[in-house]
């Protein structure tokens, strides 16, 4: 395989559902603190350092998980697993991507730059947790959540009330989506050690994933009564309401890895509907 290709597979370039699930709250924080279209610069400065964290996420994980992707039958061949790259080939990588989103840090207020070690730190620390805990979808979403929080300080320049809602709003959604994902890999993961929710809620993954989204949309509904938003932004809750009860009312039974995969893919769909909403809902 020529190198540039393994590259490109290290950082998912040619699946980039995950790139939009972090973009997606995202862009709901900058719709909503600029009460409209943001910036240009804005929008692009946190559509590229999405896609640039998404990029450097996926190779922490790779090389904190490199022996145990390759007793998983999923991810046994992507680069680090299977040595089409070497650990100092991905860290060198690493080092230019996080370089330069420290470039694009820079263009932007001193609150948002003194909340980026956070992100960093969340997206460095996730690998590891499910080693040790039962709920490292918790940690995914904290670190998916504080782009969020960022894009909000970028535009207000201070932190209120929904900045925080909508920070929890995307740690429940990435409990919910993360957790039908790990279903993949869930008999893998039980047999070489590794934790997830869905090997810690069992045969209630589907309780525990109903919970998640429900909150979710709690705190999508408050944010609504905090910003006054329309009716065009509680008809798309509603849609998404439906979307996450489909999906409740499969895991009720036992899914295939292809079914988990598509359920999860289905969560892009969610976070453009939510979008979509603010943008219609805006007074």
């Amino acid at each position: 395989m020529p190198p540039s290709l393994a590259f490109a597979n290290l950082i998912r370039l040619f699946n980039q559902t995950g790139t939009l699930l972090l973009i997606f709250p995202t862009l709901w924080s900058l719709f909503l603190a600029s009460e409209g279209w943001p910036r240009l610069k804005l929008l692009l400065i946190f559509i590229l350092g999405s896609f640039l964290m998404r990029s450097a996420g996926v190779i922490m994980n790779d090389l904190a998980d490199r022996s145990f992707d390759r007793e998983v039958q999923r991810t046994r061949h992507r680069p680090l697993a299977s040595g089409q790259l070497t650990p100092s080939q991905a860290l060198a990588f690493l080092a230019v991507l996080l370089g330069l989103a420290a470039i694009l840090l820079w263009l932007l207020n001193p609150l948002t730059l003194l909340l980026s070690p956070v992100a960093l730190l969340l997206a460095g620390i996730y690998p590891f947790c499910k080693r040790f805990i039962h709920i490292p979808q918790l940690v995914l979403g904290l670190a998916f959540g504080w782009g969020g929080v960022m894009a909000w300080a970028a535009v207000r320049n201070e932190l209120d009330l929904s900045a925080w809602v909508l920070f929890a709003a995307t740690v429940c959604w990435a409990m919910v989506y993360d957790t039908i994902y790990a279903i993949q890999d869930k008999d893998d993961d039980q047999r070489i050690g590794v934790k997830s929710t869905a090997i810690l809620f069992g045969s209630y993954t589907w309780l525990g994933v109903g919970i998640a989204g429900s909150v979710m949309l709690a705190c999508l509904s408050l944010v609504a009564r905090i910003n006054h938003l329309g009716i065009e932004y509680s008809l798309t809750l509603m849609g998404v309401a439906v979307i996450l009860g489909y999906q409740v009312l499969l895991l009720r039974s036992k899914i295939s890895g292809e079914q988990a995969f598509s359920l999860f893919k289905q969560h892009i769909w969610i976070g453009a509907l939510i979008l979509g909403g603010i943008l219609m809902g805006l007074p």
